[in-house]
């Protein structure tokens, strides 16, 4: 291809691009991926690149809430993943309050939270992790979602980046509202139902802990999150082994808070 010709090809190409607005985009990876789990999942690796800007790096996790169940249906990593569903472990927390009552919620500095108590704060600061920004979609009776961003940065989340967050949002309310309905009525809702269920193995797993130490919900939930981040295994594999020594034929774990061990 001569050299003015090859000009004028990229010059279209990137007048192409340009003109792609973000919607466009989202439809694309409707119509690109192969299952509703990988749209989700690649929609969260593009948010967090929207959001945070380029160059910059964040951690992205879209919360669903449907028929009293809460779970991470999109993540741009497992860690994202794992730090969502400490909250579910609780109960609380900024992403599950910002779907529950549609509504932003920003964590300038997870040092110095505590509006979910401390074990909420402490238990996503072991991660690495210093801000938070939940941001609801509007899904309009479909379901209630949230989209989580998270920092090793503190106050990561001020200012534009936010502004860009509830922009993002708005956008693409209505690709995820509708790529919500057509995964019910599609094999690919059991990919939905799936990551709703793998929540039973750790519910049972805090139970567990719970009997054992004789303790209540959230020091069971620090006790798995802490031998989960000691450990560097996964937070569902640590459940998972426990519920099935404790089930099973294999050798019973018993997982014990350090502080009690030491406790005279």
């Amino acid at each position: 291809m001569p050299p003015s010709e090859q000009s004028l090809a990229v010059a279209e190409t990137l007048g192409t691009e340009q003109s792609v607005n973000t919607v466009d985009r989202i439809q694309n990876l409707i119509l690109d991926s192969a299952d509703f789990e990988e749209f989700l999942n690649e929609l969260a690796r593009f948010s967090a690149h929207q959001v945070a800007g380029a160059g910059d790096d964040a951690l992205c996790g879209i919360t669903l809430l449907r028929d009293r169940k809460a779970a991470t249906i999109g993540w741009s990593s497992d860690s994202a993943r794992e730090v969502d569903e400490i909250q579910y472990r609780l109960s609380q927390g900024p992403c599950l309050t910002a779907a529950q009552e549609e509504r932003e919620v920003y964590v300038p500095d997870l040092f110095e939270e505590d509006r979910w108590g401390p074990d909420y704060a402490s238990a996503v600061a072991s991660h690495g992790l210093r801000s938070v920004l939940s941001v609801p979609f509007h899904l309009q009776g479909e379901a209630q979602a949230a989209l989580n961003l998270y920092s090793d940065m503190p106050r990561k989340f001020d200012g534009d980046v936010a502004a860009r967050a509830r922009g993002y949002t708005r956008e693409i309310s209505q690709a995820l509202r509708l790529a919500v309905r057509f995964s019910l009525h599609t094999d690919s809702a059991t990919n939905l139902r799936a990551t709703l269920e793998s929540r039973t193995v750790i519910d049972m797993a805090v139970g567990i802990v719970m009997a054992q130490n004789r303790c209540d919900q959230a020091t069971a939930v620090r006790i798995l999150t802490e031998a989960s981040s000691n450990g560097n295994v996964k937070l569902r594999d640590i459940a998972t082994s426990l519920v099935q020594s404790v089930g099973g034929s294999g050798t019973r774990t018993h997982f014990e808070e350090p502080a009690r061990k030491k406790a005279v």
